[in-house]
């Protein structure tokens, strides 16, 4: 009986009530252990980090699947300096000082240490500080940056602008003597899939990786209730956002949910096809009647179909 109870209060021991299992993979996406990753600083992740922001789908979709784009920002103390949100950074700098004034801050970068908003923060100030002393350079993190501000006490927009570019020219458009930059800009091209940002609904984003064509979606929803919702769809076939399209699955970041459907090369016109579809889920996510076996047998299916991001 002794034993019996040592090994029932270790179980207890090992789950839980809440928070991440520290056995289980890190939110993060690290491939570590969450014990041995976030879980070390104390539960330091931060599961949604763009929460209350504005835009807050749009930079997850910038975070995690759009190859190049930019975003104006103001930043309370430093209104006069324009600021800009850019997907990804020459050399994957988290943060720029430009000898044209301008202060950049990156997306898409090398670290991460739990929480994304408070990461990109504090390299924006120290480029916003240095920038105010009259230096340019580049600035990131090489540890946590510990407690301090988010971009939400930052931000002060009401809303965020999106521009999708082509390419990267973006780069340079602050410089004058461009040769020394012209290959890696040439190489950094290369590399950007076609990519255009839907206007009829948020955060939706056409790409095309040459044989096929996607739109990938993020969603605002919470978890759960999206996933019922799409399941309804899928039960009756409304889940499809124009002929021959098909619904293959979702990828979660950042604490939202994004459906992903493959695309007949060549679709067009998707701006009123995704209004019908965002009409047709809202119903769905109004639709508090019980829900079906066939329902319930869909949503368990949605919730496995993981798919790659990039």
């Amino acid at each position: 009986m002794a034993k019996k109870s040592r090994v029932k209060n270790r179980q207890a021991a090992a789950a839980p009530t809440d928070g991440p299992n520290p056995r289980a993979a890190c939110p993060c996406g690290s491939g570590k252990r969450y014990k041995a990753c976030h879980g070390a600083a104390g539960g330091a992740f931060v599961g949604r980090p763009f929460e209350g922001l504005p835009g807050e789908c749009d930079l997850v979709a910038l975070r995690e699947l759009v190859p190049s784009a930019t975003v104006s920002l103001t930043v309370k103390g430093f209104e006069s300096t324009p600021v800009t949100l850019g997907t990804l950074l020459p050399g994957a700098a988290p943060a720029m000082s430009r000898d044209s004034g301008e202060v950049w801050a990156g997306l898409q970068v090398q670290h991460n240490y739990g929480d994304v908003s408070r990461d990109i923060a504090a390299a924006l100030l120290q480029a916003l500080e240095a920038r105010a002393a009259g230096e340019s350079g580049i600035f990131g993190l090489t540890s946590a940056p510990g407690p301090g501000p988010r971009l939400q006490d930052l931000v002060t927009d009401s809303s965020l602008d999106v521009n999708v570019h082509e390419g990267f020219d973006w780069w340079l458009a602050d410089v004058e003597d461009k040769g020394d930059f012209e290959h890696a800009l040439e190489h950094a091209n290369e590399s950007v899939l076609p990519t255009e940002r839907l206007t009829s609904v948020e955060a939706a984003y056409w790409t095309s990786v040459g044989s096929k064509e996607h739109l990938r979606w993020v969603m605002p929803e919470p978890e759960d209730a999206l996933l019922t919702a799409l399941a309804r769809l899928h039960v009756t076939g409304e889940d499809v956002i124009v002929p021959d399209a098909r619904f293959v699955g979702m990828f979660r970041a950042h604490g939202l949910l994004a459906p992903v459907w493959d695309l007949p090369v060549g679709a067009e016109a998707l701006e009123e096809p995704a209004v019908a579809f965002k009409k047709l889920l809202d119903e769905a996510l109004a639709d508090d009647s019980e829900i079906t076996p066939e329902v319930r047998s869909a949503r368990a299916g949605l919730a496995n179909r993981q798919v790659t991001i990039r």
